[in-house]
């Protein structure tokens, strides 16, 4: 995902009301939209630096967003949520279907399927993030991204608050796999400071309970690393192990 221009450098002042943050730049305090209802525990540390997209939408009020934080360790972390699915979604559409060519082994399974929706509509209430199909099956393999900013020393975490939504989202990947479906759980991790992953049990133990029964239900879990500069966002196809 390349941003529309190369996002420029403040310092993180404060965030209130979860989606404002003020930012110093070039002597000038500005207020930009933070994307993110997590808490961004571990990030969210007043007088680090940070990086912020600009918009040209004559409606927007907030013209800036805040796109990454500088963590204590030097490494970037990003905060937009919205930015693991578009990186995800770009992959997924280079990788479908493309079983001719040479991909990364942690991409490979998701090659032999022929067609990728997003944002696929399960019942009344949810969606989940993809929907990978083959001709001639209706059994699907569904895709589920979340975002990770969290860290505890080298140890990447999900979720940094409790997150009943995501309770009931691995809640009905197991309905799935029971119906015959195969289901997998991206944690997008923003930041290359970390060399494992593990859910946040002291934040959410019922989420880490439920991400353990499905695990063993045969939900694939995939902890991958994104790689961010100023200039894009890529997911690479670097796995971290992860422990319960």
């Amino acid at each position: 995902m390349k941003y529309n221009r190369q996002l420029d450098e403040g310092v993180f002042l404060k965030r209130y009301k979860r989606f404002f943050a003020d930012i110093e730049w070039k002597g000038q305090k500005l207020t930009a939209h933070v994307p993110n209802t997590g808490s961004l525990k571990s990030v969210n540390n007043p007088g680090a630096l940070c990086l912020f997209s600009h918009s040209d939408n004559p409606e927007r009020k907030l013209k800036q967003t805040l796109e990454m934080i500088k963590a204590p360790t030097g490494a970037w972390v990003g905060v937009n949520t919205a930015t693991p699915n578009t990186v995800v979604r770009e992959t997924l559409m280079n990788v479908v279907g493309k079983t001719g060519g040479k991909l990364p082994k942690s991409w490979q399974h998701w090659a032999e399927f022929d067609e990728v929706k997003p944002e696929f509509k399960i019942s009344a209430e949810t969606r989940l993030d993809f929907a990978l199909s083959k001709k001639n099956s209706d059994k699907k393999y569904f895709i589920e991204v979340k975002n990770v900013t969290l860290a505890e020393g080298e140890t990447a975490m999900f979720p940094d608050a409790e997150t009943t939504r995501g309770q009931k989202h691995l809640q009905e990947m197991m309905n799935l796999m029971k119906e015959g479906h195969a289901a997998e759980i991206l944690f997008t991790i923003q930041r290359a400071d970390c060399t494992a992953f593990a859910p946040a049990d002291s934040i959410d133990p019922e989420y880490g309970k439920l991400l353990k029964e499905a695990a063993k239900k045969g939900l694939k879990i995939s902890p991958f690393i994104v790689d961010l500069s100023p200039m894009e966002a890529v997911l690479s196809d670097r796995l971290l192990p992860f422990k319960f």
